[in-house]
Order: structure tokens, then sequence, then C-alpha cells
């Protein structure tokens, strides 16, 4: 636990914001240094000028069975509270639809308050149109946001973690993916570059595992086939830790596990009755809660769970097995 509180006071402290390119570079030179002193080689893989992510890869990801993730960088401040519900799909879609829909009223009002002061019906509809794209891109694009304990560093801090916890295993991969705030073009470059190993091999999304007392373990649709990934996870992440792992009904977590067929995204979340799970404050000034317990137990649950499954799998190896 004194380790996981120095490295999340470091990163809350030195590298709370990783937006801008140099911010970015900053936080992989340190990262790198980290990995190793956990006993991982690390280095950069950087995808061209056009896509723009520099993922941090420790290991051999194409030798690898499983392979542990986190996104690095961090959002910009959204005009609303952004908002995930991975069991409420439906509460999930009529938020995003309501706060689009909020944007552009608020946009025709502007537009219309400039607009018929000057009797100029004809500006209604450009104006309009430009303050609703303005205001997408201020959401996607717009200043940093600047608390990001749970959103983006929670993951961070978390891998760390599982790397000095479970120490290194020539069939275990980490990555530390950029851009996932631009629509998961860091995942998406990982994708392209390692094709055969992404198709098949099992990825762990570590995403928004900070805040909330109930850790939840989604695996994908295709990863509930495999029974001895589910048996894993439940003895590696026992229901008395407060982990629940959801292989039934309807579930979407929007991350980088969305890129990979053979996925199981860990999260935490706070709970609502009416509602179910929910994650708070994300891209807002309220998203300052880490905490380290959550980390501890996921650090704990990740070696277990990797001394279960490969010793499962054997020497075959997952994407074998898969087949």
């Amino acid at each position: 636990m004194e380790q996981i509180a120095q490295l999340k006071e470091y990163l809350l402290t030195v590298h709370p914001v990783r937006r801008t390119g140099a911010q970015k570079a900053d936080f992989r030179k340190w990262l790198v240094r980290e990995l190793k002193r956990a006993g991982w080689k690390a280095g950069e893989e950087t995808y061209g000028r056009f896509n723009g992510s520099v993922n941090v890869v420790a290991g051999d990801p194409d030798r690898a069975d499983v392979i542990l993730c986190a996104h690095y960088d961090t959002p910009a401040r959204m005009l609303v509270q952004d908002f995930v519900s991975p069991t409420n799909v439906l509460a999930h879609v009529l938020y995003h639809v309501a706060a689009a829909m909020a944007l552009a009223a608020a946009a025709f009002a502007l537009a219309l308050a400039v607009s018929f002061p000057l009797n100029r019906p004809d500006l209604m509809l450009p104006l309009f149109l430009i303050l609703a794209l303005a205001a997408l891109w201020v959401s996607a694009y717009g200043p940093a946001n600047r608390n990001n304990a749970n959103g983006s560093t929670s993951g961070v801090l978390a891998l760390l973690a599982a790397a000095y916890a479970a120490g290194y295993n020539k069939r275990v991969c980490l990555v530390f993916l950029d851009n996932n705030e631009r629509n998961l073009l860091g995942s998406s470059a990982f994708k392209r570059a390692h094709p055969g190993k992404a198709a098949q091999t099992l990825f762990v999304n570590l995403d928004c595992v900070g805040d909330g007392e109930n850790l939840l373990l989604i695996p994908s649709k295709a990863s509930r086939w495999d029974g001895e990934l589910l048996e894993a996870l439940e003895e590696a992440f026992p229901e008395k830790d407060g982990c629940r792992l959801l292989t039934k009904g309807l579930q979407y977590y929007p991350s980088d596990n969305r890129r990979f067929k053979f996925h199981v995204t860990v999260c935490a979340c706070r709970y609502l009755a009416g509602l179910g799970y929910y994650i708070p404050h994300l891209r807002t000034k309220k998203d300052t809660v880490l905490e380290e317990g959550n980390i501890a137990c996921i650090a704990r649950g990740i070696e277990r769970f990797l001394e279960l499954y490969l010793g499962g799998v054997g020497q075959m190896g997952s994407a074998e097995v898969r087949e």
C-alpha cells in the first residue's frame, strides 16, 4: 500500500494532466523508468503522424497470452458531465442524447438571440451550425480537465501496481494506450500493428477503477464462452472483496476494450437504486477520488488471475485454446 500511495501522489502532483505532446512525452519517460524498476523491459510504439498515438509497451505483445492495458491520456473539460452506466445501457444512451439535445438547444437559443434583434433570419441557420460545431469541438479538443484521478489516472496506477505485484512474465504484455479520448486512436493503432494477436489474445482493460465500492469485471460476449477464464476471474476477484463478475444481461463500457474481441473490462462503480451501477464525476473538476484500496485489490487480483489463467491455459497459449 505504501508503494501505491507514493505512485498515486507522484501521478496526481507531477503528471495530473497528460494532454499535450510535451506532457505525454514527459510522462512516458517517467513511466518507462518505473516499469524497468518493476522488472519489465518497456519502450514506445509510434504509429505515424496521421494517427499521432504513442503507446508504451512492456513485454512482447506478439508472444503474450494475456495483454493488460489502460489508457494514459487525459480528456478535455466537457460542457456537461460525462456519464457511464455499464449495466444500464438505456440510461447511458438517454443521457447522452439528452446532453446533445441540450447543447443543440443552447446553440439555437444563442443563434436566435443574435439574429432576431438584427432582423437577420438568414443568419439563424449558419450561426446555429457554427455554435453547435463549436460546442462539440470544445468537448473533444477544448481546455484540459485539470482533475483526472479516476477517469484516467486510476487505470495507469492499477496497471503499474499490477506490474509490480505480478512481476515480469514473458506470456504477459502491458500496454499503456494513448489517445483514448480521441476516438480510441491508440488502441486502434495497436490493433493494426498486431492484427493476429489483437484478434485472438485476451485483453484486460483497467479503466475508471478509483471511485466506487463495487469493482465490476465485464467480459465481452466472446469471452463469456471461455469457462476457464470465468473460473479464474471468480477465484481471483472474490465477491467478499467487493468484486462483481457480470456474465449475464446487456452491458456496455465505452473504452479501449471495444477494439478487441476477447476482453474483460475492470471498472469501479457506485450503486444507486433504480439506476444501477454508475461512474461519477467524469470529465469534471470533481474527479478527485482515487481509492488506494481499489488499486491494491486489483493488483492482488491480477496477480492471482495470471497464475490461475495462464496455468490453466498451459503451454498451448490462449489463441490456440480459442481456436
